[in-house]
């Protein structure tokens, strides 16, 4: 689905997707994006920030608050870091500033799907499939985490960085394999991107945030998950 104001836009999107053999819908504003998606469950959503009746930002916040998972790509004039920050904060998979190539907007449509589609796919159980650092739970099949049996509510960029982590308990993580997991290469994103939703999920899994204790900070190469019981200094 393609939520865009701008008919232009809307149209030479429509016409790439529909190349490739995608079955396209196309709506001209932030209500109306949402009442599709809720009566067609696309498979991903192409979506503009600016726009009338709700803007993008607020599209995706009520999308995630209703624990929808889709894969959604935002297109904006803003091009300023707090601004593509806080797209992704809110769960948005991916973000291309204007004016974009068609060709590289495609490329990015075709990734999101991928991945999309290998989260959907999988024979092993649930229980099979769950990953674990000590008291901290993550479940790849049903997109859930928790810590000590308390659920917790991830956006799905916080998921991706903590199910990789989770793959592999105390090995150091860098920056770039954490942005690579989150979006790929982009010229626009920063490590900071990948520092904001570490700083998030420590305020999610963490007794205390300021003092982590699972998701530590290796100074100059980036960031490991660990199990802080079995780092407990022991009784003697």
């Amino acid at each position: 689905m393609v939520a865009e104001d701008d008919e232009k836009q809307a149209e030479l999107v429509r016409r790439y997707l529909e190349h490739e053999g995608h079955a396209v819908t196309v709506v001209g504003d932030g209500l109306a994006a949402l009442a599709e998606v809720r009566h067609r469950e696309p498979d991903l959503l192409v979506l503009d920030v600016m726009m009338p009746r709700a803007d993008g930002l607020d599209v995706v916040r009520v999308l995630r608050a209703e624990h929808r998972e889709l894969p959604v790509l935002m297109l904006t004039a803003r091009s300023t870091e707090d601004d593509l920050l806080l797209g992704l904060d809110l769960g948005a998979d991916d973000y291309m500033t204007k004016p974009y190539s068609p060709r590289e907007l495609m490329a990015r449509v075709r990734t999101l799907l991928r991945r999309s589609r290998r989260g959907t796919e999988g024979t092993a159980s649930a229980a099979d499939q769950a990953l674990t650092c000590g008291a901290l739970v993550v479940d790849p099949d049903r997109h859930e985490v928790s810590v000590e049996g308390r659920p917790v509510d991830c956006t799905p960029g916080e998921f991706r960085i903590l199910a990789a982590m989770a793959t592999e308990p105390d090995r150091v993580f860098t920056r770039q394999r954490l942005l690579e997991e989150l979006h790929g290469f982009d010229r626009y994103i920063s490590f900071r991107t990948v520092d904001v939703h570490i700083m998030n999920l420590r305020k999610k899994i963490e007794p205390a945030p300021r003092r982590p204790v699972r998701l530590l900070t290796v100074f100059g190469v980036g960031y490991k998950l660990t199990d802080p019981a079995r780092n407990a200094p022991r009784a003697s």
